[in-house]
């Protein structure tokens, strides 16, 4: 099983403390890298349309971040967090979310938004500094994308808390990497919400690495899903790699918060293939051992593997997608870079329905 168990452990004899065994847990799998189905028990209810509609997204996220890094080096996009190889657990997690439930990001999780209702054109804008990148439309569920790493894990909690205080039947999902769950934030975060039983998903995408620091130097933890067991609520890890086992899990995370079953902790077993950010050099810390090891694992190799062999999805089914999204993200960066440029005056006067007269004041000063 890869749920933490959450029975009162038993202290061995003569210990000073209780012990959680690395044993203890082990990541949900669906497909094997090989694609081939080895928990037919935890294989989600998906129509061919939808596991047609998953790949297509997958393949669509991976062109657009190989587009964007481009964006970047052009200087077209400001801040850019590169996601390629992160797909399954990204996608995969939306995907298992209804759109009312809300999203609550970090910096590296624009596909997520994207995917949940947010115009490409403003994570475009977004991503350039543009007061309009953060204004979300009307309906989409989303926060945009928190820098302070973990403040969004609060946010969520807060989300959630106002969800079962109005008795919704909905779901926050937050997202950080493994070095957030490090941050005071994290824990204030969990242990609010297993006080309260909140309808909360804390989804870490482990993917090995804060920024340069590995993950076995930055905790003691033998996962960050055993964390779940201080705050009690639920810890599951899952394969990250594996799209089909992120919406197994996420699910039936969802599915337990909107019941009053409280959170869920979900660890991502993933790896990035680009860098940390456009300024990383992964060279410098990564082995191409190592690069080779997670390449084997790839989540739009093996998802599609699995398609391929149900007679779902084909090489031509790649390519088109592939080109159907450079062409979208060519429209959609025209888009942006046509939207009318910021000024002071209009910054000011976008934060309230009324500007205040103090703020009226100021905004004379600076014209």
């Amino acid at each position: 099983m890869a749920k933490v168990s959450m029975d009162r452990p038993v202290a061995k004899t003569g210990a000073l403390s209780h012990e959680v065994r690395a044993d203890d847990i082990a990541p949900l799998q669906v497909l094997s890298p090989d694609g081939e189905v080895v928990n037919p028990d935890r294989m989600p209810k998906l129509s061919d349309d939808q596991l047609k509609e998953i790949m297509y997204r997958m393949v669509f996220t991976r062109t657009w971040d190989e587009r964007a890094i481009n964006l970047g080096r052009q200087g077209r996009l400001g801040f850019y967090a590169p996601v390629s190889g992160q797909e399954a657990t990204m996608v995969g997690s939306e995907y298992a979310l209804n759109k009312d439930d809300f999203i609550c990001p970090g910096y590296r999780d624009m596909p997520q938004l994207v995917w949940h209702g947010l115009p490409l054109y403003q994570a475009f804008l977004y991503s350039r500094g543009h007061q309009h990148g953060g204004q979300i439309p009307e309906g989409v569920n989303v926060l945009m994308p928190q820098i302070i790493i973990g403040a969004q894990i609060l946010h969520a909690t807060g989300i959630g808390m106002g969800f079962k205080l109005k008795n919704e039947q909905r779901v926050a999902i937050t997202y950080t990497g493994d070095g957030g769950s490090s941050e005071g934030d994290f824990y204030e975060g969990l242990n609010f919400a297993g006080s309260f039983k909140l309808p909360v998903i804390y989804f870490v995408q482990n993917n090995g690495y804060a920024i340069t620091t590995p993950f076995a130097k930055q905790t003691a933890a033998q996962s960050i899903a055993h964390k779940a067991l201080a705050a009690g609520i639920r810890g599951v890890q899952v394969d990250g790699m594996d799209v089909l086992a992120v919406i197994s899990a996420v699910q039936e995370a969802a599915e337990i918060g909107r019941n009053g079953g409280g959170a869920t902790l979900i660890e991502g077993l993933t790896y990035r293939y680009r860098p940390h950010s456009m300024a990383d050099d992964t060279t410098k810390y990564r082995t191409k051992e190592e690069e080779a090891e997670w390449s084997i694992k790839d989540p739009l190799v093996r998802f599609g593997k699995y398609l391929e062999k149900k007679g779902l999805w084909s090489d031509e089914d790649t390519a088109r997608v592939k080109e159907e999204a450079k062409n979208t993200v060519n429209e959609q960066i025209k888009k942006a870079e046509q939207t009318e440029k910021m000024t002071v005056a209009g910054l000011i006067d976008s934060m309230f329905e009324q500007t205040p007269p103090h703020l009226e004041e100021q905004k004379a000063d600076y014209q």
